[in-house]
């Protein structure tokens, strides 16, 4: 039997049952997909200049742009349709930070899930031997779930300036030939984000997990078990309480203080006791 049928059969994968270890296992798979559409984009727009004079028109303008979108340094050539000189435009914006701040969040959320799924299947019992792991692990998935929200809400909107700095309108306005009526100018076909809005999804697919994933994983640590121990005891104090307290049936036995016999005994031998006066004053007589 080969390994893998080996740790199958002894039950070692089933931890991935449980909703610690499933998520964790989503958020590995998620992350990839987060940092695959993004990291892995490039995309081109194609511009067509129409000159009033023929030879100097340029049909297919081609512009590539890929990640981290340093669109700055993306440099192209337009005709000017001024004779042959051509002029040397760039595009407008440096959006590498959000970018690249959200691909280096996927990357080590990738490398952390990874960890601690293996951890969780074959490490078990050394991770909740004590509280340390647990404890590691619940500050770690908070600090991701802010993280995955702050990252995935910068590069929403770095997406949004991405889509205008490189929207074919925008980029025909730099040219000076189509400021000039006489030139046509217009867009052949715009860059595809289709990859792009996608990771904006992942990211926040990706907080919700790690947002959700915050209860289990604090289930795990000795935070949780103390607060059970504390909600646990008043109630052990309040049962036992009608058990010693008030209503005890044994408290109207013969020392209770509602005893018939006790009570109803005392009247007859006072009253038993009062006619010793006549009896002597007839034995005097």
């Amino acid at each position: 039997m080969d390994p893998v049928n080996q740790l199958a059969s002894s039950g070692t994968f089933r931890v991935l049952k449980e909703p610690l270890a499933f998520l964790r296992a989503l958020e590995w798979l998620f992350a990839i997909f987060a940092f695959a559409t993004c990291g892995g984009y490039s995309g081109a727009l194609r511009l067509s200049v129409d000159c009033a004079n023929k030879t100097e028109s340029d049909l297919s303008i081609d512009i590539d742009f890929a990640y981290p979108f340093r669109l700055h340094q993306v440099t192209f050539e337009v005709p000017t349709c001024e004779g042959k000189r051509r002029e040397k435009l760039a595009l407008i914006g440096d959006f590498s930070s959000s970018a690249e701040f959200f691909v280096t969040i996927a990357v080590f959320a990738f490398l952390y899930s990874l960890a601690a799924t293996v951890v969780y299947i074959f490490f078990q019992n050394k991770y909740r031997e004590n509280n340390r792991g647990p404890l590691i692990d619940f500050i770690v998935t908070v600090v991701f779930s802010f993280l995955w929200l702050v990252g995935s809400s910068a590069w929403a909107k770095g997406l949004s300036d991405v889509k205008v700095a490189t929207d074919p309108k925008e980029v025909l306005l730099l040219m000076s030939a189509c400021k000039q009526q006489s030139n046509k100018c217009m867009a052949v076909h715009s860059p595809v984000m289709s990859s792009l809005n996608t990771s904006v999804v992942f990211g926040f697919l990706n907080f919700v997990l790690w947002a959700g994933n915050i209860w289990f994983v604090f289930k795990e640590t000795g935070w949780h078990s103390s607060g059970q121990r504390h909600l646990s005891d008043p109630m052990e104090k309040q049962s036992s309480s009608y058990g010693h307290g008030g209503y005890n049936r044994d408290s109207y036995g013969p020392s209770g203080g509602y005893n018939q016999s006790a009570n109803l005994g005392q009247p007859a031998e006072e009253f038993g006791q009062q006619p010793s006066g006549p009896t002597s004053f007839a034995n005097q007589i």
